[in-house]
């Protein structure tokens, strides 16, 4: 599920790519996202700088997990 206003964009700002996971720079910060939060085969087409589109997770109406917020449904855009 997702909160807060639905659809975000921001930009890739970190891969950790060999740890499936990395970071969106968006308008309230960073947001540590998942490849499981995307399609199958998307996540190894990524590249720092690009565009996506994403929600923030529901975790209880935080939009945080443990260490942050957590981005889900992340779609590349351009």
């Amino acid at each position: 599920m997702s909160q807060g206003g639905g659809k975000k964009q921001g930009t890739i700002k970190k891969l950790v790519s060999d740890r499936g996971f990395g970071f969106i720079s968006g308008d309230r910060g960073d947001v540590f996202f998942h490849f499981s939060s995307m399609g199958e085969g998307e996540f190894d087409d990524l590249h720092e700088a690009q565009t996506v589109e994403y929600e923030i997770e529901d975790d209880g109406g935080t939009g945080r997990g443990a260490k942050g917020p957590r981005a889900s449904s992340v779609k590349l855009i351009s």
